[in-house]
């Protein structure tokens, strides 16, 4: 329905150059941030499911999951307070978004990715130090604001950074790194469970302050991207030296050109003309997107897994040890499959990686439900073989979404938005993950007591929605100019009805 497109910069010339040693290093550090997301995801479920963390700040849960044989296996943990402290954070990063998206404009990507290290820092620090379940809130709270302020910024920057043909494979570092501080926390939640004293927790939580520092101390040395210098300063003789440098030639003229040409409707447009913009019909497609993209993501039931995979291995009858090493094989698993995204998204293009994904978490949620349902009843637990063959089941669903709709679902929106209404965009892009993201953290647990393995066909019944979706109404962008996405709306079976069709020509792929 919706076929790839390859647009040219004004002049006739694609926009030249290579993937030089200065951005390969600024984008691993702005990636930073995706390292601070993983590893909290990764700790979270870590440390919810380790006993003396239980025993200390949710003694209910401890108690009923050791002595009370008549709670199901399903509802042996639910609980609101429990889920509140996985949750909260996400409440603090949908408000902080927004403030985010104020900053990211008027003041640069590099200021937000700095605020949101120092945010971050901010929240290791009281939660490793807690000692009630307040303190490890307020700390889950700040370390949101840092999340809010990294999940904007990053991945602007990586797209701005990127030259248009290898920007799928940059900004899915984003997303490899967000499953790199995920494998980096669930071996680090491996370890500190077996330290003697009942202290491991303590020193899960405090690591996060080690990707947290290299962030806020890496991006005080990161160059502001060529497309924020235009658009902040109105310097075109700086950006032109920073393109000139991160492209390692020095005809960036025509690319130059673009982003002058963009910026110029762009500069006397405030924040609040930004939402408003963003509104017109012109931008219809943009604005689904950004809405519609991230909500699907968070209803893959990915974050059933990132979440709380330990209490779900637990669940189907491995012990506390055996739990953690399998959040191990996953996120292992999932971060290569992110890498693999990297290295084939911008020969295969988005769409493919989203369909082929799609019905591959299908499959597998089907499975893996069908499983539970016949063989995991309210009272003991799975078989051993059963038990394994779930665990490799849920790997190979972490694969399918390792390759598509995680490094997807933040690399399409961040480089489907004109200039002017960039960063209202993204904000919008980070406000629907964590809002949803917020939803499924702080209902899981209860949806998992009274839908029981009926909970993996409720995620699969969206998967099948979203992949839908994708095929009727998501044009290709690979190979596209930042500047010049737009037009492949104009090109799009359904969307041209509505932004108008352009009489521009293209260049097939």
């Amino acid at each position: 329905m919706a076929v790839g497109l390859a647009i040219t910069s004004q002049n006739g010339e694609k926009n030249n150059g290579r993937v030089t040693l200065y951005v390969v290093l600024s984008c691993m550090m702005a990636a930073m941030g995706g390292v601070i997301f993983g590893y909290d995801i990764g700790i979270t479920g870590g440390v919810t499911s380790m006993e003396p963390f239980l025993k200390k700040f949710f003694r209910k849960i401890y108690l009923q999951m050791k002595s009370d044989v008549k709670v199901s296996n399903y509802c042996k943990f639910n609980s609101q307070l429990l889920t509140s402290f996985t949750s909260s954070l996400y409440v603090a990063g949908f408000f902080t978004s927004f403030l985010a998206s104020y900053v990211t404009r008027v003041f640069g990507r590099k200021p937000s990715i700095v605020a949101g290290g120092a945010a971050f820092l901010a929240g290791t620090a009281l939660g490793g130090a807690a000692f009630n379940v307040y303190m490890l809130i307020i700390g889950r709270l700040l370390l949101g604001v840092g999340v809010g302020f990294a999940n904007q910024a990053v991945p602007l920057y990586l797209s701005e950074m990127a030259l248009p043909r290898f920007r799928g494979a940059i900004n899915n570092g984003f997303q490899l790194s967000i499953g790199i501080g995920a494998l980096s926390a669930n071996l680090i939640n491996y370890g500190t469970e077996k330290i003697k004293g009942g202290y491991g927790w303590r020193v899960s939580l405090a690591m996060a302050a080690v990707p947290a520092s290299f962030l806020t101390l890496g991006a005080l040395f990161l160059p502001e991207t060529p497309n924020s210098l235009i658009q902040t300063s109105q310097d075109n003789q700086k950006a032109k030296l920073i393109l000139q440098r991160i492209r390692g030639v020095e005809d960036v003229q025509a690319e130059l050109d673009d982003l002058t040409k963009a910026s110029s409707s762009t500069s006397k447009t405030s924040e609040q003309q930004s939402f408003k913009i963003i509104l017109e019909r012109r931008y219809r497609p943009q604005l689904v997107m950004a809405i519609a993209i991230p909500f699907f993501q968070q209803v893959t039931g990915i974050n059933v897994i990132a979440f709380y995979a330990p209490l779900l291995f637990r669940t189907i009858g491995l012990g506390e040890s055996a739990s953690l090493l399998s959040s191990v094989m996953t996120g292992i698993v999932g971060t290569g499959s992110t890498f693999i995204s990297m290295l084939i998204v911008d020969k295969l293009g988005r769409r493919t990686l989203f369909i082929v994904g799609g019905i591959q978490m299908l499959v597998l949620q089907c499975i893996v439900g069908g499983i539970m349902a016949v063989h995991l009843k309210d009272h003991g637990g799975l078989s051993k073989g059963y038990a394994y063959m779930v665990l490799v089941m849920i790997c190979i669903y972490v694969a399918g979404f390792g390759w598509s709709w995680g490094p997807l679902g933040w690399l399409v929106p961040s480089e489907i938005f004109p200039l002017e209404i960039r960063s209202a965009g993204q904000s919008i892009t980070v406000a629907v993950s964590f809002l949803f993201t917020f939803i499924i953290a702080q209902t899981f647990l209860a949806m998992l007591c009274h839908f029981k393995s009926g909970i993996f066909f409720f995620f699969g019944g969206w998967v099948v929605v979203m992949t839908a979706f994708v095929y009727y109404f998501l044009p290709e962008t690979k190979n596209v100019p930042l500047e010049q996405v737009e037009k492949v709306w104009k090109e799009h079976w359904f969307w041209k009805g509505i932004v108008g069709k352009t009489n521009e020509s293209y260049d097939a792929l």
